[in-house]
């Protein structure tokens, strides 16, 4: 079978390594996270890394219809923090980790002014790409 990205709805452009997020990247990322609907899918596609999980998997997961799902990922896609691709017949949706690292860094970077140690992140957390997990783990949550 062959997998195609596609698009969802307009994604947010790709942003290049070393790159600074965008103001309104990150609002508009911050914005889709603020709705608990959301969020909770995407912590879902967080934790389904990397294989994703299909449309209908995730609306039986968040207990939503299809059609309230498709609502909420345009949102997240639009903010590119999730992306689709298709399999077969089916559209597989993945979280977009660096999108998210790159929110991350930015609100440490502008809110600690560029100290991570002045918010409680020493310089090598900031260095962890692993998103506060702990070695071995694997329910992605954080302690």
């Amino acid at each position: 079978m062959v997998k195609d990205t596609i698009a969802v709805v307009g994604h947010a452009s790709a942003l290049e390594p070393g790159t600074e997020m965008p103001a309104g990247l990150t609002l508009a990322a911050l914005a889709a996270l603020g709705q608990p609907t959301r969020l909770e899918i995407f912590k879902l596609l967080m934790r389904s890394q990397p294989g994703g999980m299909a449309a209908g998997a995730i609306a039986e997961r968040v207990g939503v219809p299809q059609n309230t799902l498709s609502a909420h990922i345009a949102v997240l896609a639009r903010s590119g923090l999730v992306g689709g691709t298709r399999d077969g017949r089916s559209i597989i949706y993945r979280a977009n980790v660096e999108r998210m690292r790159a929110l991350i860094e930015y609100l440490i970077d502008d809110c600690c002014d560029r100290h991570p140690e002045l918010c409680g992140f020493s310089p090598a957390d900031s260095e962890d790409k692993s998103c506060g997990r702990k070695p071995g783990g694997n329910s992605g949550k954080h302690g």
